[in-house]
């Protein structure tokens, strides 16, 4: 993602099966809300 987006990536550990990708504390996708993993490239598109 760094290398596509030049956004520094950092993973947070969770648990209960969360997945969410954010920017400055924005929540830009969510399993939660959407019931699936992003398809690939589909997180990386999120910074465009």
């Amino acid at each position: 993602m760094t290398a596509k987006t030049g956004e520094k990536v950092k993973l947070v550990r969770g648990g209960g099966g969360i997945f969410e990708v954010r920017r400055d504390g924005e929540v830009l996708y969510s399993k939660a809300e959407t019931g699936r993993f992003p398809e690939p490239g589909e997180a990386a598109k999120l910074f465009d």
